[in-house]
């Protein structure tokens, strides 16, 4: 796996979210913006509105790159001095409040000491909780981490779960997903696994 199949990788998968949106919503109307970031790199969004099923949504690519300030160097624990940051992010508002909010977002994270890893997540929120779908679409998360791991959709899920948990009110918000970060840099994943799944 190179940066080059990263970067392939991701722009397809951008492309293929856009692409069942426009089939399954004709009529959400579209906007894309190529963009720069000024300390290097660029992306290219997409934002859609005014669908029959979704009010508004945005699927969006990034592949950015810079200095690593003193900040972002303490939280990663690292010396590294510069970073390459590429990822798909993913949010949909639908018309219908009996239809959930979807958050997506992957990204793979490269260092210029060497480490690299992959990261992201993705979640429901409902207005209305539907039991049965709630149940579908963990069963769904669940048989794609066994793919790969069978311990993986316990601790991505205990990672959601911790993050929704709205401790002042002693419960959680939405029916929470996975969450994952540094997927092929922990000891015992692989790389290549990571970028797998």
């Amino acid at each position: 796996m190179t940066r080059l199949d990263v970067l392939d990788q991701f722009k397809s998968l951008q492309d293929a979210i856009y692409d069942g949106l426009c089939a399954s919503d004709p009529l959400m109307v579209w906007q894309e913006d190529q963009w720069d970031r000024p300390g290097g790199g660029g992306g290219r969004s997409r934002a859609g509105v005014s669908g029959s099923i979704w009010e508004k949504g945005g699927v969006n690519f990034s592949d950015v790159h810079g200095v690593l300030n003193d900040a972002l160097r303490s939280q990663l624990k690292t010396d590294a001095s510069t970073f390459q940051a590429t990822g798909v992010s993913l949010v949909l508002h639908p018309k219908s409040p009996h239809v959930p909010i979807v958050h997506m977002n992957v990204r793979h994270f490269k260092l210029d000491n060497g480490k690299e890893w992959f990261g992201g997540g993705i979640d429901l929120t409902p207005h209305y909780v539907e039991e049965e779908e709630a149940v579908l679409f963990h069963r769904a998360l669940k048989a794609i981490c066994d793919q790969f791991d069978t311990g993986w959709y316990a601790d991505f899920k205990a990672l959601a779960d911790d993050y929704f948990y709205l401790p002042h009110r002693e419960e959680t918000r939405g029916i929470g997903g996975i969450f994952f970060d540094e997927l092929g840099a922990l000891p015992g994943s692989d790389l290549d696994q990571a970028f797998a799944f």
